[in-house]
Parts: C-alpha cells; sequence; structure tokens
C-alpha cells in the first residue's frame, strides 16, 4: 500500500464509531490516525482501532499534553503522540516509550527544541496562522531530512503550493471528519483527499 503522509484528526469521535471510520480511512489509503485527548472515552477508541489495525495502520492520539498522557496512550496500544504545543518533557517520554513524536510548533526556536528532544516530526499549527510562505522561511533553517506536516489551515486546495513551501504531509481534521458524520461521509471525504494529495505529489 502507498505510504501517503496523511494524519486523520478523528477529534469529538465516539468509540462506536472508532472501528467504521477507521475501516473507511485505512480503504481510501490513509493509514495515520490520531484520537484527539479531548475525545469522548478517546483511550477506547484508540484501543479499539490499534487492535484492529496493528499491522495497517499507525494508530495513536493527538492533544498530548502531559507524559502521564503518553503513558495512557501507550497501555491503548498506541504508536504515534501528536501535541499542539512543544513540550520536551512530553517528546522525551514518547521516545523513551518507542512511540513517534509530532509536536505542535510555529517558530524556528520551538522547532529545534523539538528536534533536540528527539521529536520524529513538526507539527506546524495553525497551518492557517504560519502559511506556506512562513513555512518556507523556516524550512530553509531546518535539517533538510526533517518531517513537517501542516495542521489547520491545509486542505486538497491548497496542498501543491505547501507541498512547494516544503511541507512534507499534513494533518486533516475538519474537512475529514467531525462529530455527526457518517463513515460514508467520512469515505467520500478521504477520497477525496487521497486523490489531491495524490495528484500533488506525483
Amino acid at each position: 500500500m502507498t505510504q501517503r503522509n496523511i494524519i486523520a484528526i478523528l477529534r469529538g469521535i465516539k468509540p462506536e464509531e472508532a472501528l467504521p471510520i477507521a475501516d473507511v480511512l485505512v480503504d481510501a489509503g490513509i493509514t495515520t490516525i490520531e484520537v484527539p485527548l479531548n475525545s469522548p472515552e478517546p483511550l477506547k477508541s484508540i484501543e479499539a482501532m490499534a487492535k484492529a489495525y496493528a499491522v495497517k495502520a499507525q494508530i495513536g492520539a493527538g492533544t498530548v499534553l502531559t507524559p502521564g498522557d503518553v503513558i495512557a496512550v501507550k497501555n491503548a496500544g498506541g504508536q504515534l503522540i501528536v501535541s499542539p504545543d512543544c513540550n520536551p518533557e512530553v517528546i522525551k517520554a514518547t521516545k523513551s516509550h518507542g512511540m513517534a513524536s509530532y509536536p505542535g510548533v510555529m517558530t524556528p526556536t520551538e522547532c529545534f527544541a523539538a528536534l533536540r528532544a528527539g521529536a520524529d516530526g513538526l507539527k506546524f499549527f495553525p497551518g492557517s496562522l504560519i502559511g506556506p510562505e512562513g513555512l518556507k522561511a523556516v524550512r530553509a533553517v531546518l535539517p533538510k531530512e526533517t518531517q513537517t506536516y501542516a495542521v489547520g489551515g491545509a486542505s486538497p486546495d491548497n496542498f501543491a503550493t505547501w507541498i512547494a513551501a516544503g511541507v512534507t504531509g499534513f494533518g486533516i481534521g475538519s474537512a475529514l471528519y467531525k462529530p455527526g458524520y457518517s463513515a460514508s461521509d467520512v469515505a467520500e471525504r478521504a477520497k477525496a483527499i487521497v486523490d489531491a494529495y495524490d495528484a500533488a505529489t506525483n
């Protein structure tokens, strides 16, 4: 299966929706999924998806703010920790438990603090504030191999612009899932996002 650098952000998902939504995402070709910890019973959703997709997908949590949260996600079977901020303690805890770390950053100072702490990639959030031009400027000073994800402000309409600026991936939230969306709604949106990503990266 093609590995696409798209993280599905399922903010507000309920445990009973987790598997039907994960099914359509994986079928569409989106194999990295985060459940923000401010969702209803997030660890139950993470555990269900991690068990069902242990091999096919990388499942984890978003809005992770403390080292304690990292341990809870690890115990639920999660492999991925995404945060809205750059907290070196969270990054170090994530890496010490063998998980992937994607902290939120905006400035060069935060970017380098995250990389020094061991982050696997950087989540530029909110992407709408930084914009492709801002990312391009920061990208010029980052190590060439740095993974950069635009989150909040990236959509199929502007994937190509972000990629031209040096982004390597995207986190997609409300354009993909909002509470109340059915699995078929998400399937339709996931297909459009994957098609746009493939067109922008080929």
